[in-house]
């Protein structure tokens, strides 16, 4: 019998998950692979709670990025109109709003390479009092250098997000303007500044099994593994260069989903983006194979997210509930 048709041993889910281990996961029957990821997803996790959080643009377009998915990269033509920093009391009214539609944790992304000097004292203050409001607090904001994670994490900020987006090897096919390492070095002055972990990828970039295999086992590797994992489907944007990419199959995004529960069982699993496209059967098999975390709201930075009255008609239907659970403290 194979070793993954058990639980993962305990020295795979100590950042040491191999290769060949998430390639034999990804080949099993789809029903053992369900089972094994709702087993390990119960050892860790309320199996009927989902976490809740809200994204918030507070910069949006004119990005010098070329990520060939984004429609805020100025390299596109879509026809996004540029707005400038949001002013911090609009911030906190999105907050409060959030917070009262049962959202724990609030994000705040800025279409930026990397957030201006001048703009710190408003991001810091941004976080301080989101965070005064008992929300947990997370931005993205492009890459960081030692000192701004160090500004961030002293002002309270609990998770800085950063995606890998793909594989290593499909990295290049998507984005030239920032290097793989680039992202890597972001995630590590994360770390050093004390700060929790927000990376996952997009899948459906045009990417194979393959790639998806390596984010995996890039994502499994970080030391220790993020304790925040977004995944993506991709919303293909009229304008961008993957407008007309082939649509991912529904259950090889789930069985990536279960394969990313399986080895990295600490983490909380965030369907993303791509959310709006799924029917409510493949939402549900996404919580089942481990999924424990949705975007909360009508927009998410600039596409359509499924919205607060669908998202309570589905979990009430499931039986899942949102979790008050401050996962700031979860190990």
């Amino acid at each position: 019998m194979s070793q993954v048709t058990s639980y993962i041993p305990p020295a795979a889910r100590a950042n040491s998950v191999k290769l060949s281990t998430i390639r034999e996961l990804y080949e099993l029957p789809f029903n053992d692979l369900l089972f094994k990821a709702q087993q390990v997803h119960r050892e860790h996790f309320n199996p009927n709670e989902v976490q809740m959080s809200t994204l918030m643009s507070i910069k949006t377009g004119a990005c010098p990025e070329d990520c060939g998915y984004c429609s805020q990269s100025g390299h596109h033509n879509t026809e996004l109109e540029k707005e400038p920093l949001a002013v911090v009391e609009e911030v906190i009214e999105q907050a409060k709003a959030a917070k009262a539609a049962g959202s724990t944790r609030f994000c705040m992304g800025a279409a930026w390479r990397s957030p201006p000097s001048k703009s710190m004292p408003e991001l810091t203050r941004m976080v301080k009092e989101v965070k005064d409001l008992g929300l947990e607090t997370c931005m993205t904001l492009g890459m960081l250098n030692a000192e701004q994670a160090s500004q961030l994490k002293t002002a309270g900020l609990d998770y800085y997000n950063h995606n890998l987006d793909t594989s290593p090897g499909h990295y290049k096919n998507i984005i030239t303007t920032r290097c793989y390492q680039d992202r890597l070095d972001t995630i590590q002055h994360v770390r050093d500044a004390g700060m929790k972990v927000c990376c996952g990828g997009i899948l459906g970039l045009g990417e194979s099994r393959e790639d998806r295999i390596h984010l995996l086992y890039q994502l499994s590797s970080l030391n220790p593994a993020p304790e925040s994992v977004p995944i993506n489907r991709l919303v293909a944007i009229e304008g961008t260069p993957l407008e007309d990419v082939e649509p991912l199959d529904g259950i090889e995004f789930v069985r990536t989903i279960a394969v990313a529960r399986i080895i990295m069982p600490n983490s909380f699993l965030r369907l993303s983006a791509g959310r709006e496209s799924m029917d409510d059967g493949l939402q549900a098999l996404c919580y089942f194979a481990g999924a424990n975390s949705i975007f909360s709201g009508e927009r998410l930075l600039t596409v359509d997210n499924n919205g607060q009255v669908a998202d309570e008609r589905l979990l009430s239907e499931l039986g899942i509930k949102a979790s008050t659970q401050n996962t700031t403290n979860v190990v």
